[in-house]
């Protein structure tokens, strides 16, 4: 009957394993081996709970959490709207953790285990539904407070597709991903009946008479009592939906539902032993399966023999092609809500201020003229990348004289700016919210050149400082001797390059480096490529040149990293106290562990630092971790630390497959190394004096 289940039910088995085959392809990275074009996996992206979250905050609050976008919330809009007009067709033919359940029935018949079976409408499943109620209650609640997307931090799939390495709380995601594998193994579908808040949801909008109902409520409570508590609403709505879901169960305004032939049908009892909820179908009498589980996945119509069930239009009037029509309207909503979010970008903040004017009394003085406010987009500032990036934009922003709102759009990080232009110009904006940038692209040996030509270029579209960083590594790909750039501020920017002074760089050369539309970085030895597109625009190449020490070029240009470590002691009285290991160790002799390489003045050495650091800390004899150069102006990380620990402790805990990073005091976690080290560094004392000082 299995066998023959995936035959005749052959679209819905196409759409679940095709999308599991989708996320593994994607989010394991074989898709960049592929083509570097992929990018770096988002599990985030499509994930319709979290639009529905996004929604909920933007109602609340005006603005959208982390870096949500129009294309989460299109996709939780159309889950509803499947919901309301079809049924829960992202449960039964989308979601991975409902593909994942149902293998895992499969997986317990094939390994014969018994099933533990939960009654439809009996008190214990009555109780256990009340789970996910309290969940969605406890996510949306932090998710709207916050505007941090809280369910990150239990959604099992979330984890496992991060590698239980994203934004996760761990004891969280362990007990969630162990109740989709432990209890599904032994509880049908127990993931999606007991705790799924995206379940929830879909069980009362499939009640939407109601919830018209509870929605016209809260907008009359919102016209008298504006301040009311917006949790409360949201209490109610759970409230509303747990309770039509365990006394009703039955939604009356579904268009599609399983429809019986009680002429043709004998009561084998076939149809419940497929459904994954084991909906007693053949008890049914009025022909219509109502039921608050069925998501109308086909089982039940496949296991039939006697074609006896098939998807209708309120009752009978169904047709063998109509079996097709779920899997078919779970694709078109799919593919629609992906186009139309792509298409249009909700902002994640929107906000203003300063517009009245008001006296001590809170009355309006003034209010300004909006047809006297002008817009300025700023484009391409990939630092405008989610909520707290956006705030702190706009913190900026609002220190700015005559600025009086900001729009931020983290999916394609652009702005817009709200201005009197009376009060202050589109190039005095630019300049207020610029921030100045350097990046060295490679190291010049201060033994070969004592100096460096500096020339000045001048170019547009390059508003954010992460710019500097791309066209650096444009430069670096040229094979030209370019060892850095800096930026300041004008219109069109200028753009300081400093190169060898046996170098050359035409304004024709400058012009073809500048306006590449995609920067290709080789991958892998070379052999793969990855493409990202750029936008800028070369204006002109300055007349005259001047010179830089290299010296102080490569003190300006390595971004240093300290981190001090503390340790838990007992002072004179024998009480505990935090104290720096510094001050600590400040009378015992002390020494540095470097280890000398080139690659260490790369972005990723110094992100990787803080793990390092985090690692090394538990150790006690550490004193600090940092990232210098040392005094042949090399870069160096260097560890200082002091007896018990000893060179070779270092060296075993750094070269470790594993660190132990600690979170936080319930949360420490073994994760692979982030840095690899081949070479074992030097070890010299710190010169101290009597009062311990260096």
């Amino acid at each position: 009957m299995l066998k023959s289940n995936h035959i005749k039910n052959w679209q819905r088995y196409t759409l679940q394993w095709g999308v599991l085959a989708l996320l593994i392809f994607f989010l394991t990275g074989l898709a960049r081996l592929i083509s570097a074009k992929a990018g770096n996996p988002d599990p985030e992206a499509l994930c319709p709970l979290g639009g529905i979250e996004a929604l909920a905050t933007y109602i609340q609050r005006g603005s959208l959490p982390c870096s949500m976008s129009t294309l989460q919330i299109v996709m939780g809009i159309g889950l509803v709207a499947a919901v309301v007009l079809f049924s829960r067709l992202f449960c039964g033919y989308l979601c991975p953790v409902g593909t994942v359940e149902d293998l895992l029935i499969k997986l317990r018949r094939k390994l014969k285990i018994r099933e533990v079976i939960v009654k439809s409408g009996s008190i214990a499943d009555k109780i256990l539904r009340v789970i996910k109620y309290g969940i969605l209650f406890w996510i949306v609640f932090m998710t709207v407070s916050d505007s941090e997307l809280f369910c990150k931090n239990l959604d099992p799939y979330y984890a496992v597709a991060t590698g239980f390495k994203g934004e996760i709380t761990l004891w969280m995601s362990l007990v969630t991903v162990s109740a989709v594998i432990f209890c599904g193994l032994f509880i049908n579908m127990f993931w999606c009946r007991y705790i799924c808040p995206l379940g929830a949801i879909s069980g009362t909008f499939k009640f939407w008479a109601w919830l018209l109902g509870f929605g016209l409520v809260w907008w009359g409570v919102s016209l008298v009592a504006p301040e009311f508590p917006w949790w409360i609403i949201l209490a109610s709505f759970c409230v509303l939906g747990y309770l039509l879901e365990i006394l009703n169960g039955k939604p009356k305004l579904q268009v599609l539902s399983v429809v019986k032939s009680d002429d043709a049908c004998t009561s084998c009892g076939l149809c419940k032993a497929a459904c994954p909820y084991h909906i007693d179908i053949p008890a049914i009498q009025n022909g219509r399966v109502t039921d608050i589980d069925c998501t109308l996945c086909g089982e039940c119509i496949a296991s039939c023999h006697r074609q006896a069930l098939n998807i209708g239009v309120r009752r009978k009037n169904s047709n063998a092609f109509m079996k097709y029509l779920p899997a078919i309207i779970t694709l078109v909503i799919a593919v629609a809500a992906y186009f139309i979010g792509n298409s249009y970008e909700i902002p994640t903040i929107d906000v203003t201020w300063n517009l009245e004017l008001m006296d001590n009394e809170g009355n309006i003085i003034s209010r300004k003229d909006p047809s006297k406010l002008e817009t300025l987009r700023l484009e391409g500032l990939q630092s405008v990348k989610c909520y707290g990036s956006s705030m702190a934009f706009k913190a900026k922003a609002e220190g700015i004289r005559g600025v009086y709102g900001v729009k931020t759009y983290v999916k394609k990080h652009n702005v817009d700016i709200l201005y009197d232009p009376n009060m202050v110009t589109a190039e005095k904006i630019q300049e207020e919210v610029y921030v100045p940038a350097k990046f060295r692209i490679t190291a010049p040996d201060p033994e070969v050149y004592d100096s460096l030509k500096v020339v000045t270029i001048r170019t547009e579209k390059m508003y954010d400082n992460t710019d500097i960083y791309m066209l650096g590594l444009q430069f670096g790909l040229s094979g030209k001797k370019i060892y850095g750039l800096e930026s300041e501020f004008a219109c069109p920017l200028i753009v300081h390059v400093m190169m060898a002074p046996d170098e050359t760089v035409t304004e024709d050369e400058f012009r073809e480096l500048v306006d590449k539309k995609v920067l290709r970085m080789p991958l892998h030895g070379g052999t793969k490529f990855k493409e990202t597109p750029v936008d800028y625009e070369f204006v002109r190449l300055e007349k005259g040149e001047s010179r830089k020490n290299t010296i102080e070029f490569l003190e300006e240009m390595f971004e240093e990293f300290e981190a001090p470590c503390f340790g838990l002691y007992k002072d004179s009285e024998g009480k505990e106290i935090i104290e720096k290991r510094a001050d600590h160790y400040k009378n015992d002799q002390q020494y540095v562990y470097e280890m000398v390489n080139t690659e260490y003045d790369k972005p990723v050495v110094k992100i990787m630092m803080p793990f390092l650091s985090n690692h090394l800390s538990r150790e006690e004899g550490i004193i600090s971790v940092g990232l210098h150069l040392n005094c042949d102006y090399k870069p160096a990380i260097m560890i200082r630390f002091a007896a018990p620990v000893t060179a070779d402790r270092i060296w075993e805990l750094i070269t470790k497959d594993t660190w132990t990073i600690t979170y936080s005091e319930e949360d420490v976690r073994e994760e692979p190394a982030r840095l690899r080290f081949e070479v074992p560094g030097e070890v010299y004392p710190v010169d101290m004096d009597l009062t311990g000082q260096n």
